[in-house]
């Protein structure tokens, strides 16, 4: 009676560990479906994904790149807008001055002291317009973005620039007409500290500050160089004999000089001279500015395409992923309903298994 009851025992003792280690089991498949219904992936870790884990990877690593060129292009675009509207801002401050350099020699004498402030008030606004911003970036500030390419716009009419421009212009008689633009167009286009109104760092040459410009990844092997340097041009060259190489120095040196004129200057010999070469150059520099800024149009509107491609780029890299490495959501909640009963069938069996071998073992 003794051996029989010690086998039963044993044959109990088997049955509640067989027990045991499946509700173990069901329990470990209910942490793991209960963690899937919160955080919807399949793994938290990529060993967990078995034969996708490579795949997921991999797409993870090309969503990440993907999204770097789409941020990439999407702040070119902004500060590219922003520079877009100084410049229209700063041409029709410019081609007001070049209508009236049409005017300006058969006005009556005292009309000429009213255009020449409004010229230095319109180049203290054009200063501030190179100072523009879009979000902590100075946009015509190329790869200094934090440095504002006008140190000082508000004082710009006392700067070295315009001071030198305004003797050269005040000894038109003396001088000559040739002499005085000569000596104009030299002092606009000298990066020399003390004389420059920009910043050293953009007080360079035309080859310096082609250096400068940002040039942004759009794509696997695509870049795009964008924005222009406030004192130098981008992808188009100034042409013509009164030009500096650069349409902003002109355009600030046909201010200076209109803002350094007066009323007594107007039957000075060489004054009519100066006034059309102030005339050319403005016109010059409106024509160079704009086509400037038809290429940066051009380059907009490509970054708007490539934004988009991009976008969608993302989004099927992101439908890819999620197939590799997210849980479907319904089949998980119903695994999960399921598991929870079947540990609750477990834990009862379980019970029923301790009483019946316990009494095998008393009787």
């Amino acid at each position: 009676m003794q051996i029989a009851t010690y086998g039963s025992m044993v044959s109990g003792s088997d049955a509640l560990a067989n027990a045991i280690g499946d509700a173990a089991n069901v329990r470990r498949r209910l942490d793991t479906l209960t963690r899937q219904a919160g955080d919807g992936l399949i793994s938290d870790t990529y060993a967990g994904l078995g034969n996708s884990a490579t795949a997921s990877l991999t797409l993870n690593q090309s969503l990440g790149q993907v999204e770097t060129w789409q941020a990439n292009v999407d702040a070119a675009s902004g500060r590219m807008a922003t520079t877009q509207s100084a410049l229209s801002q700063i041409s029709d401050i410019t081609s007001q001055f070049f209508a009236q350099t049409n005017t300006l020699t058969g006005l009556d004498a005292t009309a000429i002291d009213t255009i020449s402030a409004s010229a230095r008030d319109a180049l203290r606004q054009v200063a501030g317009l190179l100072d523009s911003k879009f979000g902590d970036t100075y946009v015509f500030a190329g790869i200094y973005g934090s440095v504002p390419p006008v140190p000082s716009p508000d004082s710009i009419n006392s700067s070295g620039m315009v001071t030198s421009i305004t003797s050269a212009v005040g000894q038109l008689a003396t001088n000559g007409a040739a002499a005085t633009i000569a000596s104009t167009r030299a002092t606009a286009a000298s990066n020399t500290a003390g004389t420059s109104p920009f910043d050293p760092a953009f007080s360079q040459s035309a080859a310096v500050l082609a250096g400068l410009r940002p040039i942004v990844q759009t794509g696997p092997g695509s870049y795009q160089p964008v924005g222009i340097i406030a004192s130098g041009n981008a992808d188009v060259a100034s042409s013509g004999a009164s030009t500096t190489g650069s349409y902003i120095r002109d355009i600030m040196r046909g201010l200076a000089t209109i803002g350094a004129l007066t009323s007594g200057q107007a039957s000075v010999t060489g004054y009519a001279t100066l006034v059309d070469d102030v005339h050319t150059s403005l016109g010059g520099a409106i024509t160079a500015l704009s086509d400037d800024a038809g290429v940066l149009g051009n380059r907009q509107a490509a970054m708007t395409t490539a934004s988009a491609r991009l976008a969608d780029t993302a989004t099927a890299l992101k439908s890819r992923i999620s197939d590799s490495q997210d849980v479907d959501m319904a089949a998980t909640l119903s695994n999960l309903s399921a598991a929870q009963t079947q540990l609750q069938s477990s834990y009862q069996l379980l019970g029923a298994l301790r009483g019946l071998t316990l009494a095998a073992f008393l009787g």
